[in-house]
Parts: structure tokens; sequence; C-alpha cells
């Protein structure tokens, strides 16, 4: 692929939520970098970055300001434009871009075809089934252990899971999925596995098509309510690193899942660049892996990113490159807690356009951020736009101090139907 050779970058990112403020956030320290752009970006990314009303999708036009604007390198942010083939077109194009293609992608974008690759590869996962017809998977669930998970296979932001505790609730969710088309064409087909039990845990990796290095670990809370209640959501807030990951895990996921991935995604021929996201239990029986994401977690991004010391810039060229075994990731020796501030009522009905006031509190304070999400610049000021409004980040020596900072910055902020819930981070009291 021809591209210039220069010793700063013009970057852009595609993408608008909390995810791709952090991204912002690490790339606008790189030294290499010249001017950083987003589409369709947000109103805290636009104080770092040159924004314009591009949506993720708008592939053709994605493809046109990247070459107006120069773009050295363009960074996918959400799982829809990856899964849907945008770093093909950019690379047609003769555009570098990081982030897997489409043929890669499918390990998030196909629930059906990562359950069947850890299978064939013998990586650690929950038993399961799949089925394309909805009367054939009711009539597997007859004679199922309870609690169970069904899983839409395609992209369902997050919430195309359902774990049912009885098997009306499972038959329910069936219909849900597969007959109501509750998450579209994504419950076309269902894989149904066996509930685990064991704390979760969170991995991010960087990959270039054969080496992978291993960030720090996380938690997501996933669920709205506090205590673990309510819908799922795309996350509530996490901590890292994660104290239940301990050196021997992440010595095991290392020889048994996160290198067994890399090499199985090569020996299909869909060899992975980018970011996978490791999604683990950790079960009596070991880890075993939930799910993959073929890109960074949100809100996990917000806790690893800013405990990050190499510069970020250096790792994702690496990773296009395929020269990733040249770098060793570098982590601070400490912990983050984000905590976010969603309006009242998401995952479901909610209401928008609320001035949020207290953001100036974050100017000139080191270890604190606030990440945006759901926002956007009227002539009223920046107002809430989104379920998840916010992501508040502090660090902290310990995860008790992290915690302690990041609801101690929540509070700064203020917004009419602010939520957010109290307990994020109190698992690391059982530590």
């Amino acid at each position: 692929m021809e591209t210039r050779k220069r010793e700063k970058y013009n970057v852009l990112i595609v993408g608008s939520g909390g995810r791709e403020h952090a991204l912002a956030m690490s790339v606008s320290k790189s030294r290499k970098l010249r001017k950083l752009y987003c589409v369709p970006g947000n109103a805290g990314i636009s104080e770092i970055a040159e924004c314009a009303d591009i949506k993720a999708m708008e592939f053709d036009r994605i493809v046109e300001y990247a070459k107006e604007k120069e773009i050295d390198l363009t960074i996918v942010g959400p799982d829809d434009p990856l899964v849907g083939g945008l770093v093909d077109e950019l690379e047609k194009a003769g555009l570098k871009a990081f982030g897997p293609k489409k043929n890669a992608a499918i390990l998030e974008g196909s629930k059906a075809f990562s359950k069947e690759l850890m299978k064939k590869y013998g990586i650690p996962t929950a038993e399961h089934e799949t089925f394309d017809d909805a009367a054939d998977a009711l009539k597997y669930l007859d004679s199922a252990k309870m609690p169970i998970v069904l899983k839409a296979d395609g992209l369902a932001l997050g919430k195309g899971v359902l774990i049912c505790n009885t098997l009306d609730e499972a038959r329910n969710g069936i219909k849900e999925i597969m007959l109501d088309k509750k998450f579209g064409t994504a419950g076309n087909r269902v894989v149904i596995e066996e509930f685990l039990t064991g704390r979760e845990v969170s991995v991010l990796t960087f990959c270039d098509g054969k080496t992978i290095r291993v960030m720090s670990s996380a938690q997501d809370h996933k669920r709205a309510l506090d205590g673990d209640q309510g819908l799922n959501t795309g996350g509530m807030g996490t901590f890292s690193p994660s104290p239940f990951y301990t050196k021997e895990i992440d010595e095991f996921c290392r020889e048994k899942i996160y290198l067994p991935t890399v090499k199985a995604m090569a020996e299909e021929g869909r060899p992975f660049k980018g970011v996978i996201f490791f999604g683990l239990m950790l079960t009596k029986d070991g880890p075993k892996v939930l799910e993959y994401n073929a890109r960074f977690g949100d809100p996990e991004a917000q806790v690893v990113l800013p405990r990050m010391k190499n510069d970020i810039l250096e790792v994702m060229e690496a990773c296009v490159e395929g020269k990733l075994d040249e770098i060793s990731l570098e982590f601070e020796d400490n912990a983050a807690v984000c905590v976010v501030l969603a309006s009242k009522g998401y995952p479901q009905k909610y209401d928008r356009g609320f001035p949020i006031r207290g953001l100036e509190a974050f100017q000139g304070k080191r270890s604190y951020y606030v990440f945006h999400a759901g926002t956007r610049k009227t002539s009223k000021g920046i107002v809430t736009n989104g379920g998840r409004v916010l992501g508040v980040t502090a660090k902290g020596s310990d995860l008790k101090k992290a915690r302690a900072n990041a609801y101690k910055a929540a509070a700064w902020i203020d917004f009419d139907n602010k939520y957010c819930r109290s307990d994020i981070g109190k698992a690391i009291d059982e530590a």
C-alpha cells in the first residue's frame, strides 16, 4: 500500500462515544501527532480535534474526508463500521487504518462464528449450541439446564444477551430474539450456552496478525442499577486493574486463550490486526471466554488508556505494519475507576437537551478525566444528548483511592435527570 512517510501524522478517529474521547485524549499526547480529526465526534472531542458531521457508517464520505485531510492513519472505534468493512474500504483507497478488516471483525460480528472457532481450536469457553430456527431452539430448551444464556448472533449494542433463570424466561427470550426481532437481524440466529459463574474480567489486547500484547485488566458493570440489578446497558462504569486477575491467571490466559485466538484467526485466513477484547469468566474450572469484541471496550478504554505509558500511535503503527513484536507495553503502577453519568431512564426511555454544569472543574486537574459520550454543543452550552452522557474517570494509588476520587469528581457535575450507580468498584472491597 502506497502511503506518505511523515515524521508526524494526521490522524482521524471514527466514532462519537466515551471510548473515542479516551482514544482522542491518548492520541493528542503522542509525539507523532500533527493534527487530530474525528467523525462525527462529540462536544468533548471537539475541544481537542477538528470534527465533521459524518456518521460512522457513511464509508464513502469517510474515505473522501480522509483523502481531503491527508490522513495518515484512521482509527476506527465502534463495532458497526468494523464489522461492516470500513477498514477494507480505507485500505482499498490506499489509506492506512487501525482496526480489523471485515473478515476478522466477524470475531465480534457473529457469536456463532466465535463459538465455533473456540470449539475447533480448543479455546476454553461455555458449552453451547447454535440455532437458525426458533422451533428447534425451543425444543432444545426442554432438556437444557437452567439458568441458561441466550445470545443474539449479531451486533446488538452490547444488549443482545439474555440470562434466563427459568424455562419460561428462556422460551420468552427465544420469542423476543428470533420471532419478535427485538434486536433486529442480529437475532436471525441464536447461541444458547451454559451459564457460567465466577468473576468477570475484561482484558484488552493489541494484535498485528501474529503477535499479541496484553493491556492492563479491567472490570465492567453492565447492569443499569445498583447491586447488578436492572437491564443490561453498554456499561455503567469500570475499574482497572482487576484484583482478581492474578499473575497465574494471566499466564494461563496468554498460553491457552490469547495467543491461540490470534493463531486460530490467522489459520482461518482472517489475520486480526487491531484490538481484541477478551471478556472472561474466572470459573472454578479456570478462565473461560464469555465473548470477544473486535475493538476497545467502552467504558473499559476510559480506565485502561489513561494508565498506559506508551505512545499510542507508535503501538498502533506497529500493529498495522506487523511489527508489534518490537513493542513492550507499559502501564502506571496505580489504579483507575470510571463512573458513568447517565440520563435517568437509560437504557430505555430518557429525555435529552439538559445543560451540563461543572465541566470546568476538571480543567488543570491531573489524574481526573471527563469523557463525553452523549453530549452536544448548543448556543446554551453543552447539553445531554444520549443515555450514557459522561464517563468520569479518576486515578489513585490503589483501587479504593481511585474509587473515592471518581465519586468525588462525579459530584462536580450536574444536569437534570442525572443518574449513576453508587457501587461501581464495590467488588474491590472483597478482594
